[in-house]
């Protein structure tokens, strides 16, 4: 039986999804894909739509009316972004970007790596992180792999670092949330390194949605986020938030308009701006950053603690269905990539369904089939090959043999052919809008397929 504050915390998602997602119920569609992108609500479009509608939005590198307009825009949305980090523009910087790729970027370009300044990545790493590795080895530094446990958890991070800081300092990269697993990774893994002695880069994209960060408890010098990860709307917008110190460590290869105080091509020399509008390319995105102070409106109305218990009681009764789903000779119907249970986890889950053998379904399949039903889920890999590999056992020296010959003819069946294992995944990921029903049709598709 429920509790009444479990009855009360039901009933407010109940209304707020009839008020600002009555189209998923109206389409019959749930919608499970979260980590891909969050939905947005109703009041975010009236409001933005109300805004533009009322105002007159210029180009804000001029001095007009209009101009003054969207600068007060972005300077509010800065402080705002500051805000919801626990953090304020004394010691922190936003610079905005396209998304929290290009956020990264900013950081992997103009980092000072050197072969004293190293490059540490987690093995589990979108590949927007895992990008990094490519600007390092250009300036000869060391690229090193924090390894992962069964769990697809970080595997003596800590011990590794330590004797990593023997070699020289550099930048650790890893991700509070994995998006393929869920795994939340140990935040005080954060100071720990800095202590040691490195920069910290934390991709904050797939545990913000649904979590409370402060940048006071754990003072990352970079996160880097995108904003319809958030709240869905506005898409082509992210940010790199950074500590002032360390975005003045930072030297970037190149300047565009709006980045520089001044260029010449007779003296040929140029000055960037200083702070973030020096790694901002170009006019932001004025209209669309306009949009964010809803977004982040929606998520105040709502709290992140109660997201928070919202999105972890869903997914606690995902992974508890998905456990106790059986074939008729008693063999488990899902393997379930990361943690089986809610240590340490968020509402990202990876899996695959297998055959009564225990063999692992094409993910493709599955995946059709939950279309058909209209159930959103993603397939694949995830964009994240290290927990990939980590998950489906892959041998490193098979990985590289299959590779190598398949080439420019790569594709996930050919690889799965060659490599002779699963390869790739479903993943469900829980968010604002879902409800139980969500979850039951889901476990409805994945039931389908047992013999």
């Amino acid at each position: 039986m429920l509790s009444a504050a479990a009855i009360e915390t039901r009933t407010f998602f109940d209304e707020l999804r009839d008020r600002e997602f009555s189209r998923l119920d109206a389409q019959r569609h749930a919608y499970l894909d979260y980590a891909g992108s969050a939905l947005y609500g109703h009041s975010q479009l009236r409001t933005h739509h109300a805004l533009l509608r009322d105002g007159v939005f210029g180009n804000p590198h001029s001095d007009s009316g209009p101009s003054r307009a969207s600068t007060e825009v972005i300077e509010a949305a800065r402080r705002r972004v500051l805000r919801f980090f626990d953090v304020d523009e004394s010691t922190h910087e936003v610079c905005f970007s396209a998304n929290t790729s290009a956020a990264i970027k900013r950081v992997a370009e103009s980092y000072p790596f050197s072969p004293e300044t190293g490059c540490i990545l987690a093995a589990d790493n979108h590949n927007s992180v895992n990008g990094i590795r490519e600007y390092a080895r250009r300036a000869g530094a060391r690229v090193r792999y924090l390894p992962l446990d069964d769990e697809l958890r970080l595997r003596d991070a800590e011990l590794f670092l330590c004797e990593e800081s023997l070699r020289g300092d550099g930048l650790v990269a890893f991700p509070a949330q994995s998006n393929f697993s869920g795994v939340q990774h140990p935040l005080d893994l954060v100071m720990k390194a800095r202590a040691l002695g490195f920069d910290v880069l934390l991709d904050v994209a797939a545990f913000v949605p649904s979590h409370a960060f402060s940048l006071c408890q754990c003072p990352a010098d970079f996160v880097a986020l995108s904003f319809y990860k958030l709240f869905g709307y506005p898409t082509g917008i992210g940010a790199l938030v950074a500590r002032r110190d360390a975005l003045a460590r930072l030297r970037r290869p190149w300047f565009a308009g709006g980045t520089v105080l001044y260029a010449s091509i007779a003296a040929d020399q140029h000055r960037l701006r200083p702070r973030s509008e020096g790694f901002e390319d170009g006019t932001p995105n004025f209209l669309g950053i306009a949009a964010l102070d809803a977004g982040f409106d929606l998520l105040a109305e709502v709290g992140m603690p109660r997201l928070n218990g919202h999105v972890a009681q869903l997914t606690r009764d995902f992974l508890d269905d998905l456990r106790d789903l059986r074939h008729g000779n008693g063999t488990p119907l899902v393997c379930i990539y990361g943690p089986r249970d809610m240590t340490a986890r968020g509402g990202a889950v990876a899996f695959n369904v297998c055959d009564r053998d225990g063999m692992a379904i094409p993910y493709s399949i599955v995946e059709t089939q939950a279309r058909r039903e209209n159930v959103s889920l993603r397939g694949g890999c995830f964009c994240n090959p290290g927990a990939s590999e980590a998950a489906f056992g892959l041998d490193t020296a098979r990985i590289s043999a299959c590779l190598e010959t398949l080439g420019d003819d790569f594709t996930p069946e050919r690889f799965a052919e060659c490599g002779g294992t699963a390869v790739g995944a479903l993943r469900a990921s829980i968010g604002l809008a879902n409800n139980a029903d969500d979850i039951h049709r889901a476990i409805d598709v994945v039931a389908s397929f047992r013999e």
